[in-house]
């Protein structure tokens, strides 16, 4: 496929923050683009974006990975023949030259990437999420994963007191993507009225979409999100389960301590934390419960919560290859949350894919806080046979768009639809009783 034109310019993300779109053009005439997303909890190993900085968009602009593949990138692009995915994505790493992508910014070369990988799907005349299935050595059959979707809110995506970042619904029970929509939305919706009847205020929502009350704590949104659940008219534990996203990295204390609503923690005491939400609620899966660089601890966490939960690697792995390695050597996951954007291209988070796939852990297919109405995402976890997708709530233009993508998907396509009872026979799970 040789490229006969490159552009690029700036749209704007959920938070009505500059980010980056990508234009490719084939010398068959096939085009094709896509924008990129930027996240707002970040960890400290992710690739580096390109951001303008000075007064314009409070320095967020990003003119200069715009200019980037305008210029550098195009020039090197421009003519060339590339047979495969790989081979474009390996020439813009060269081309970049830097191992955290601060050179031209991986903001610039995921745009790329994608446009490129959109641009090859259509040449070939298959559909995105098959085009993405054929990047993997050994294809997984395409699946649609289960549906992690943020209920409540705190940390770096809402502005409330509470420490941790997301309470999350799965639906268990549901046959198709609709019928799971429909149990969120009507959990949702008793989650609002809790919410405006309890603190008699209307509860904001953040980044995400997700619901964010004034929680004096986070054992209080996980009590309030089973409520929720319960006036809904779902069984908690048996038809829809809850996930948390501590985020742990961003309450973080120095001498190995965090700041966990007001209260201060050793790494031992936040984990005792943890393991009591995970016995008190069917929680399934624990995202980033420690900081990224707690490494002596992880490996105690993901023991204390052992079958009752996953434990889920986001900040501390950082979509890197390397990162993974370790953290599968040292036993301190068992559970993988892929977002694109924290590597650079998409052959970086398919080598990323393919080292949690060897030692055996599932995979969460995960959007960013700052999302545009690109849908892409949708078709990586279905080409990438993901266990889990975790786009945010079922609020906002960007969410839905991807929901949309995965409704579109289903209805299509004949596909194995997919639920936690599937994805949780990867660990002898058990659905905490209450």
């Amino acid at each position: 496929m040789r490229i006969k034109r490159v552009d690029a310019w700036e749209v704007l993300d959920s938070r009505g923050r500059p980010t980056v779109a990508a234009a490719l053009m084939l010398d068959d005439g096939t085009a094709a683009s896509a924008s990129v997303p930027s996240g707002a909890s970040t960890g400290r190993a992710e690739a580096k974006e390109r951001r303008d900085g000075g007064k314009r968009f409070r320095g967020l602009g990003c003119r200069q990975a715009v200019a980037h593949i305008r210029g550098p990138i195009a020039a090197a692009l421009l003519g060339e023949c590339f047979d495969d995915q790989e081979q474009l994505d390996r020439h813009l790493l060269e081309l970049d030259g830097t191992a955290d992508k601060s050179r031209l910014g991986a903001n610039a070369l995921l745009a790329v990437s994608l446009a490129f990988a959109r641009a090859a799907a259509a040449c070939s005349g298959i559909e995105l999420f098959t085009y993405f299935a054929s990047l993997l050595p050994e294809p997984f059959p395409p699946r649609l994963p289960a549906l992690t979707i943020n209920l409540f809110s705190g940390g770096k995506h809402a502005f409330g007191q509470v420490a941790i970042q997301d309470v999350l619904v799965v639906p268990k029970l549901g046959a198709t993507v609709m019928e799971r929509l429909a149990q969120v939305y009507e959990v949702y919706q008793q989650a609002a009225a809790l919410g405006a009847r309890r603190y008699q205020v209307r509860a904001l929502t953040a980044d995400e979409g997700g619901l964010a009350p004034p929680f004096s704590d986070s054992s209080e949104m996980l009590e309030a999100a089973a409520e929720a659940v319960g006036a809904a008219g779902y069984e908690l534990g048996r038809e829809i389960g809850l996930a948390v996203d501590v985020a742990a990295s961003h309450f973080a204390l120095a001498g190995g301590y965090y700041n966990l609503d007001g209260k201060s923690l050793s790494s031992e005491q936040l984990i005792e934390t943890i393991s009591a939400w995970t016995r008190s609620y069917p929680v399934i899966s624990v995202e980033d419960g420690l900081a990224e660089d707690d490494w002596a601890h992880w490996p105690v966490l993901r023991r204390e919560l052992g079958d009752r939960a996953l434990t889920l690697a986001d900040d501390l792995t950082c979509t890197t290859p390397a990162r993974i390695r370790r953290a599968i050597d040292t036993g301190a996951a068992n559970a993988l949350l892929l977002k694109v954007n924290q590597v650079g291209t998409l052959t970086e988070a398919k080598e990323s894919y393919l080292s949690a796939r060897a030692a055996g852990w599932p995979v969460s297919v995960s959007a960013r806080s700052g999302e545009t109405e690109d849908a892409w995402l949708a078709d990586l976890a279905v080409g990438w046979s993901a266990e889990f997708i975790k786009i945010g709530s079922i609020t906002q233009s960007d969410r839905l768009a991807k929901y949309n993508r995965l409704l579109q998907i289903e209805h299509q396509y004949t596909m194995t639809g997919f639920s936690p009872e599937g994805v949780l026979e990867l660990i002898p799970f058990r659905w905490p009783s209450r």
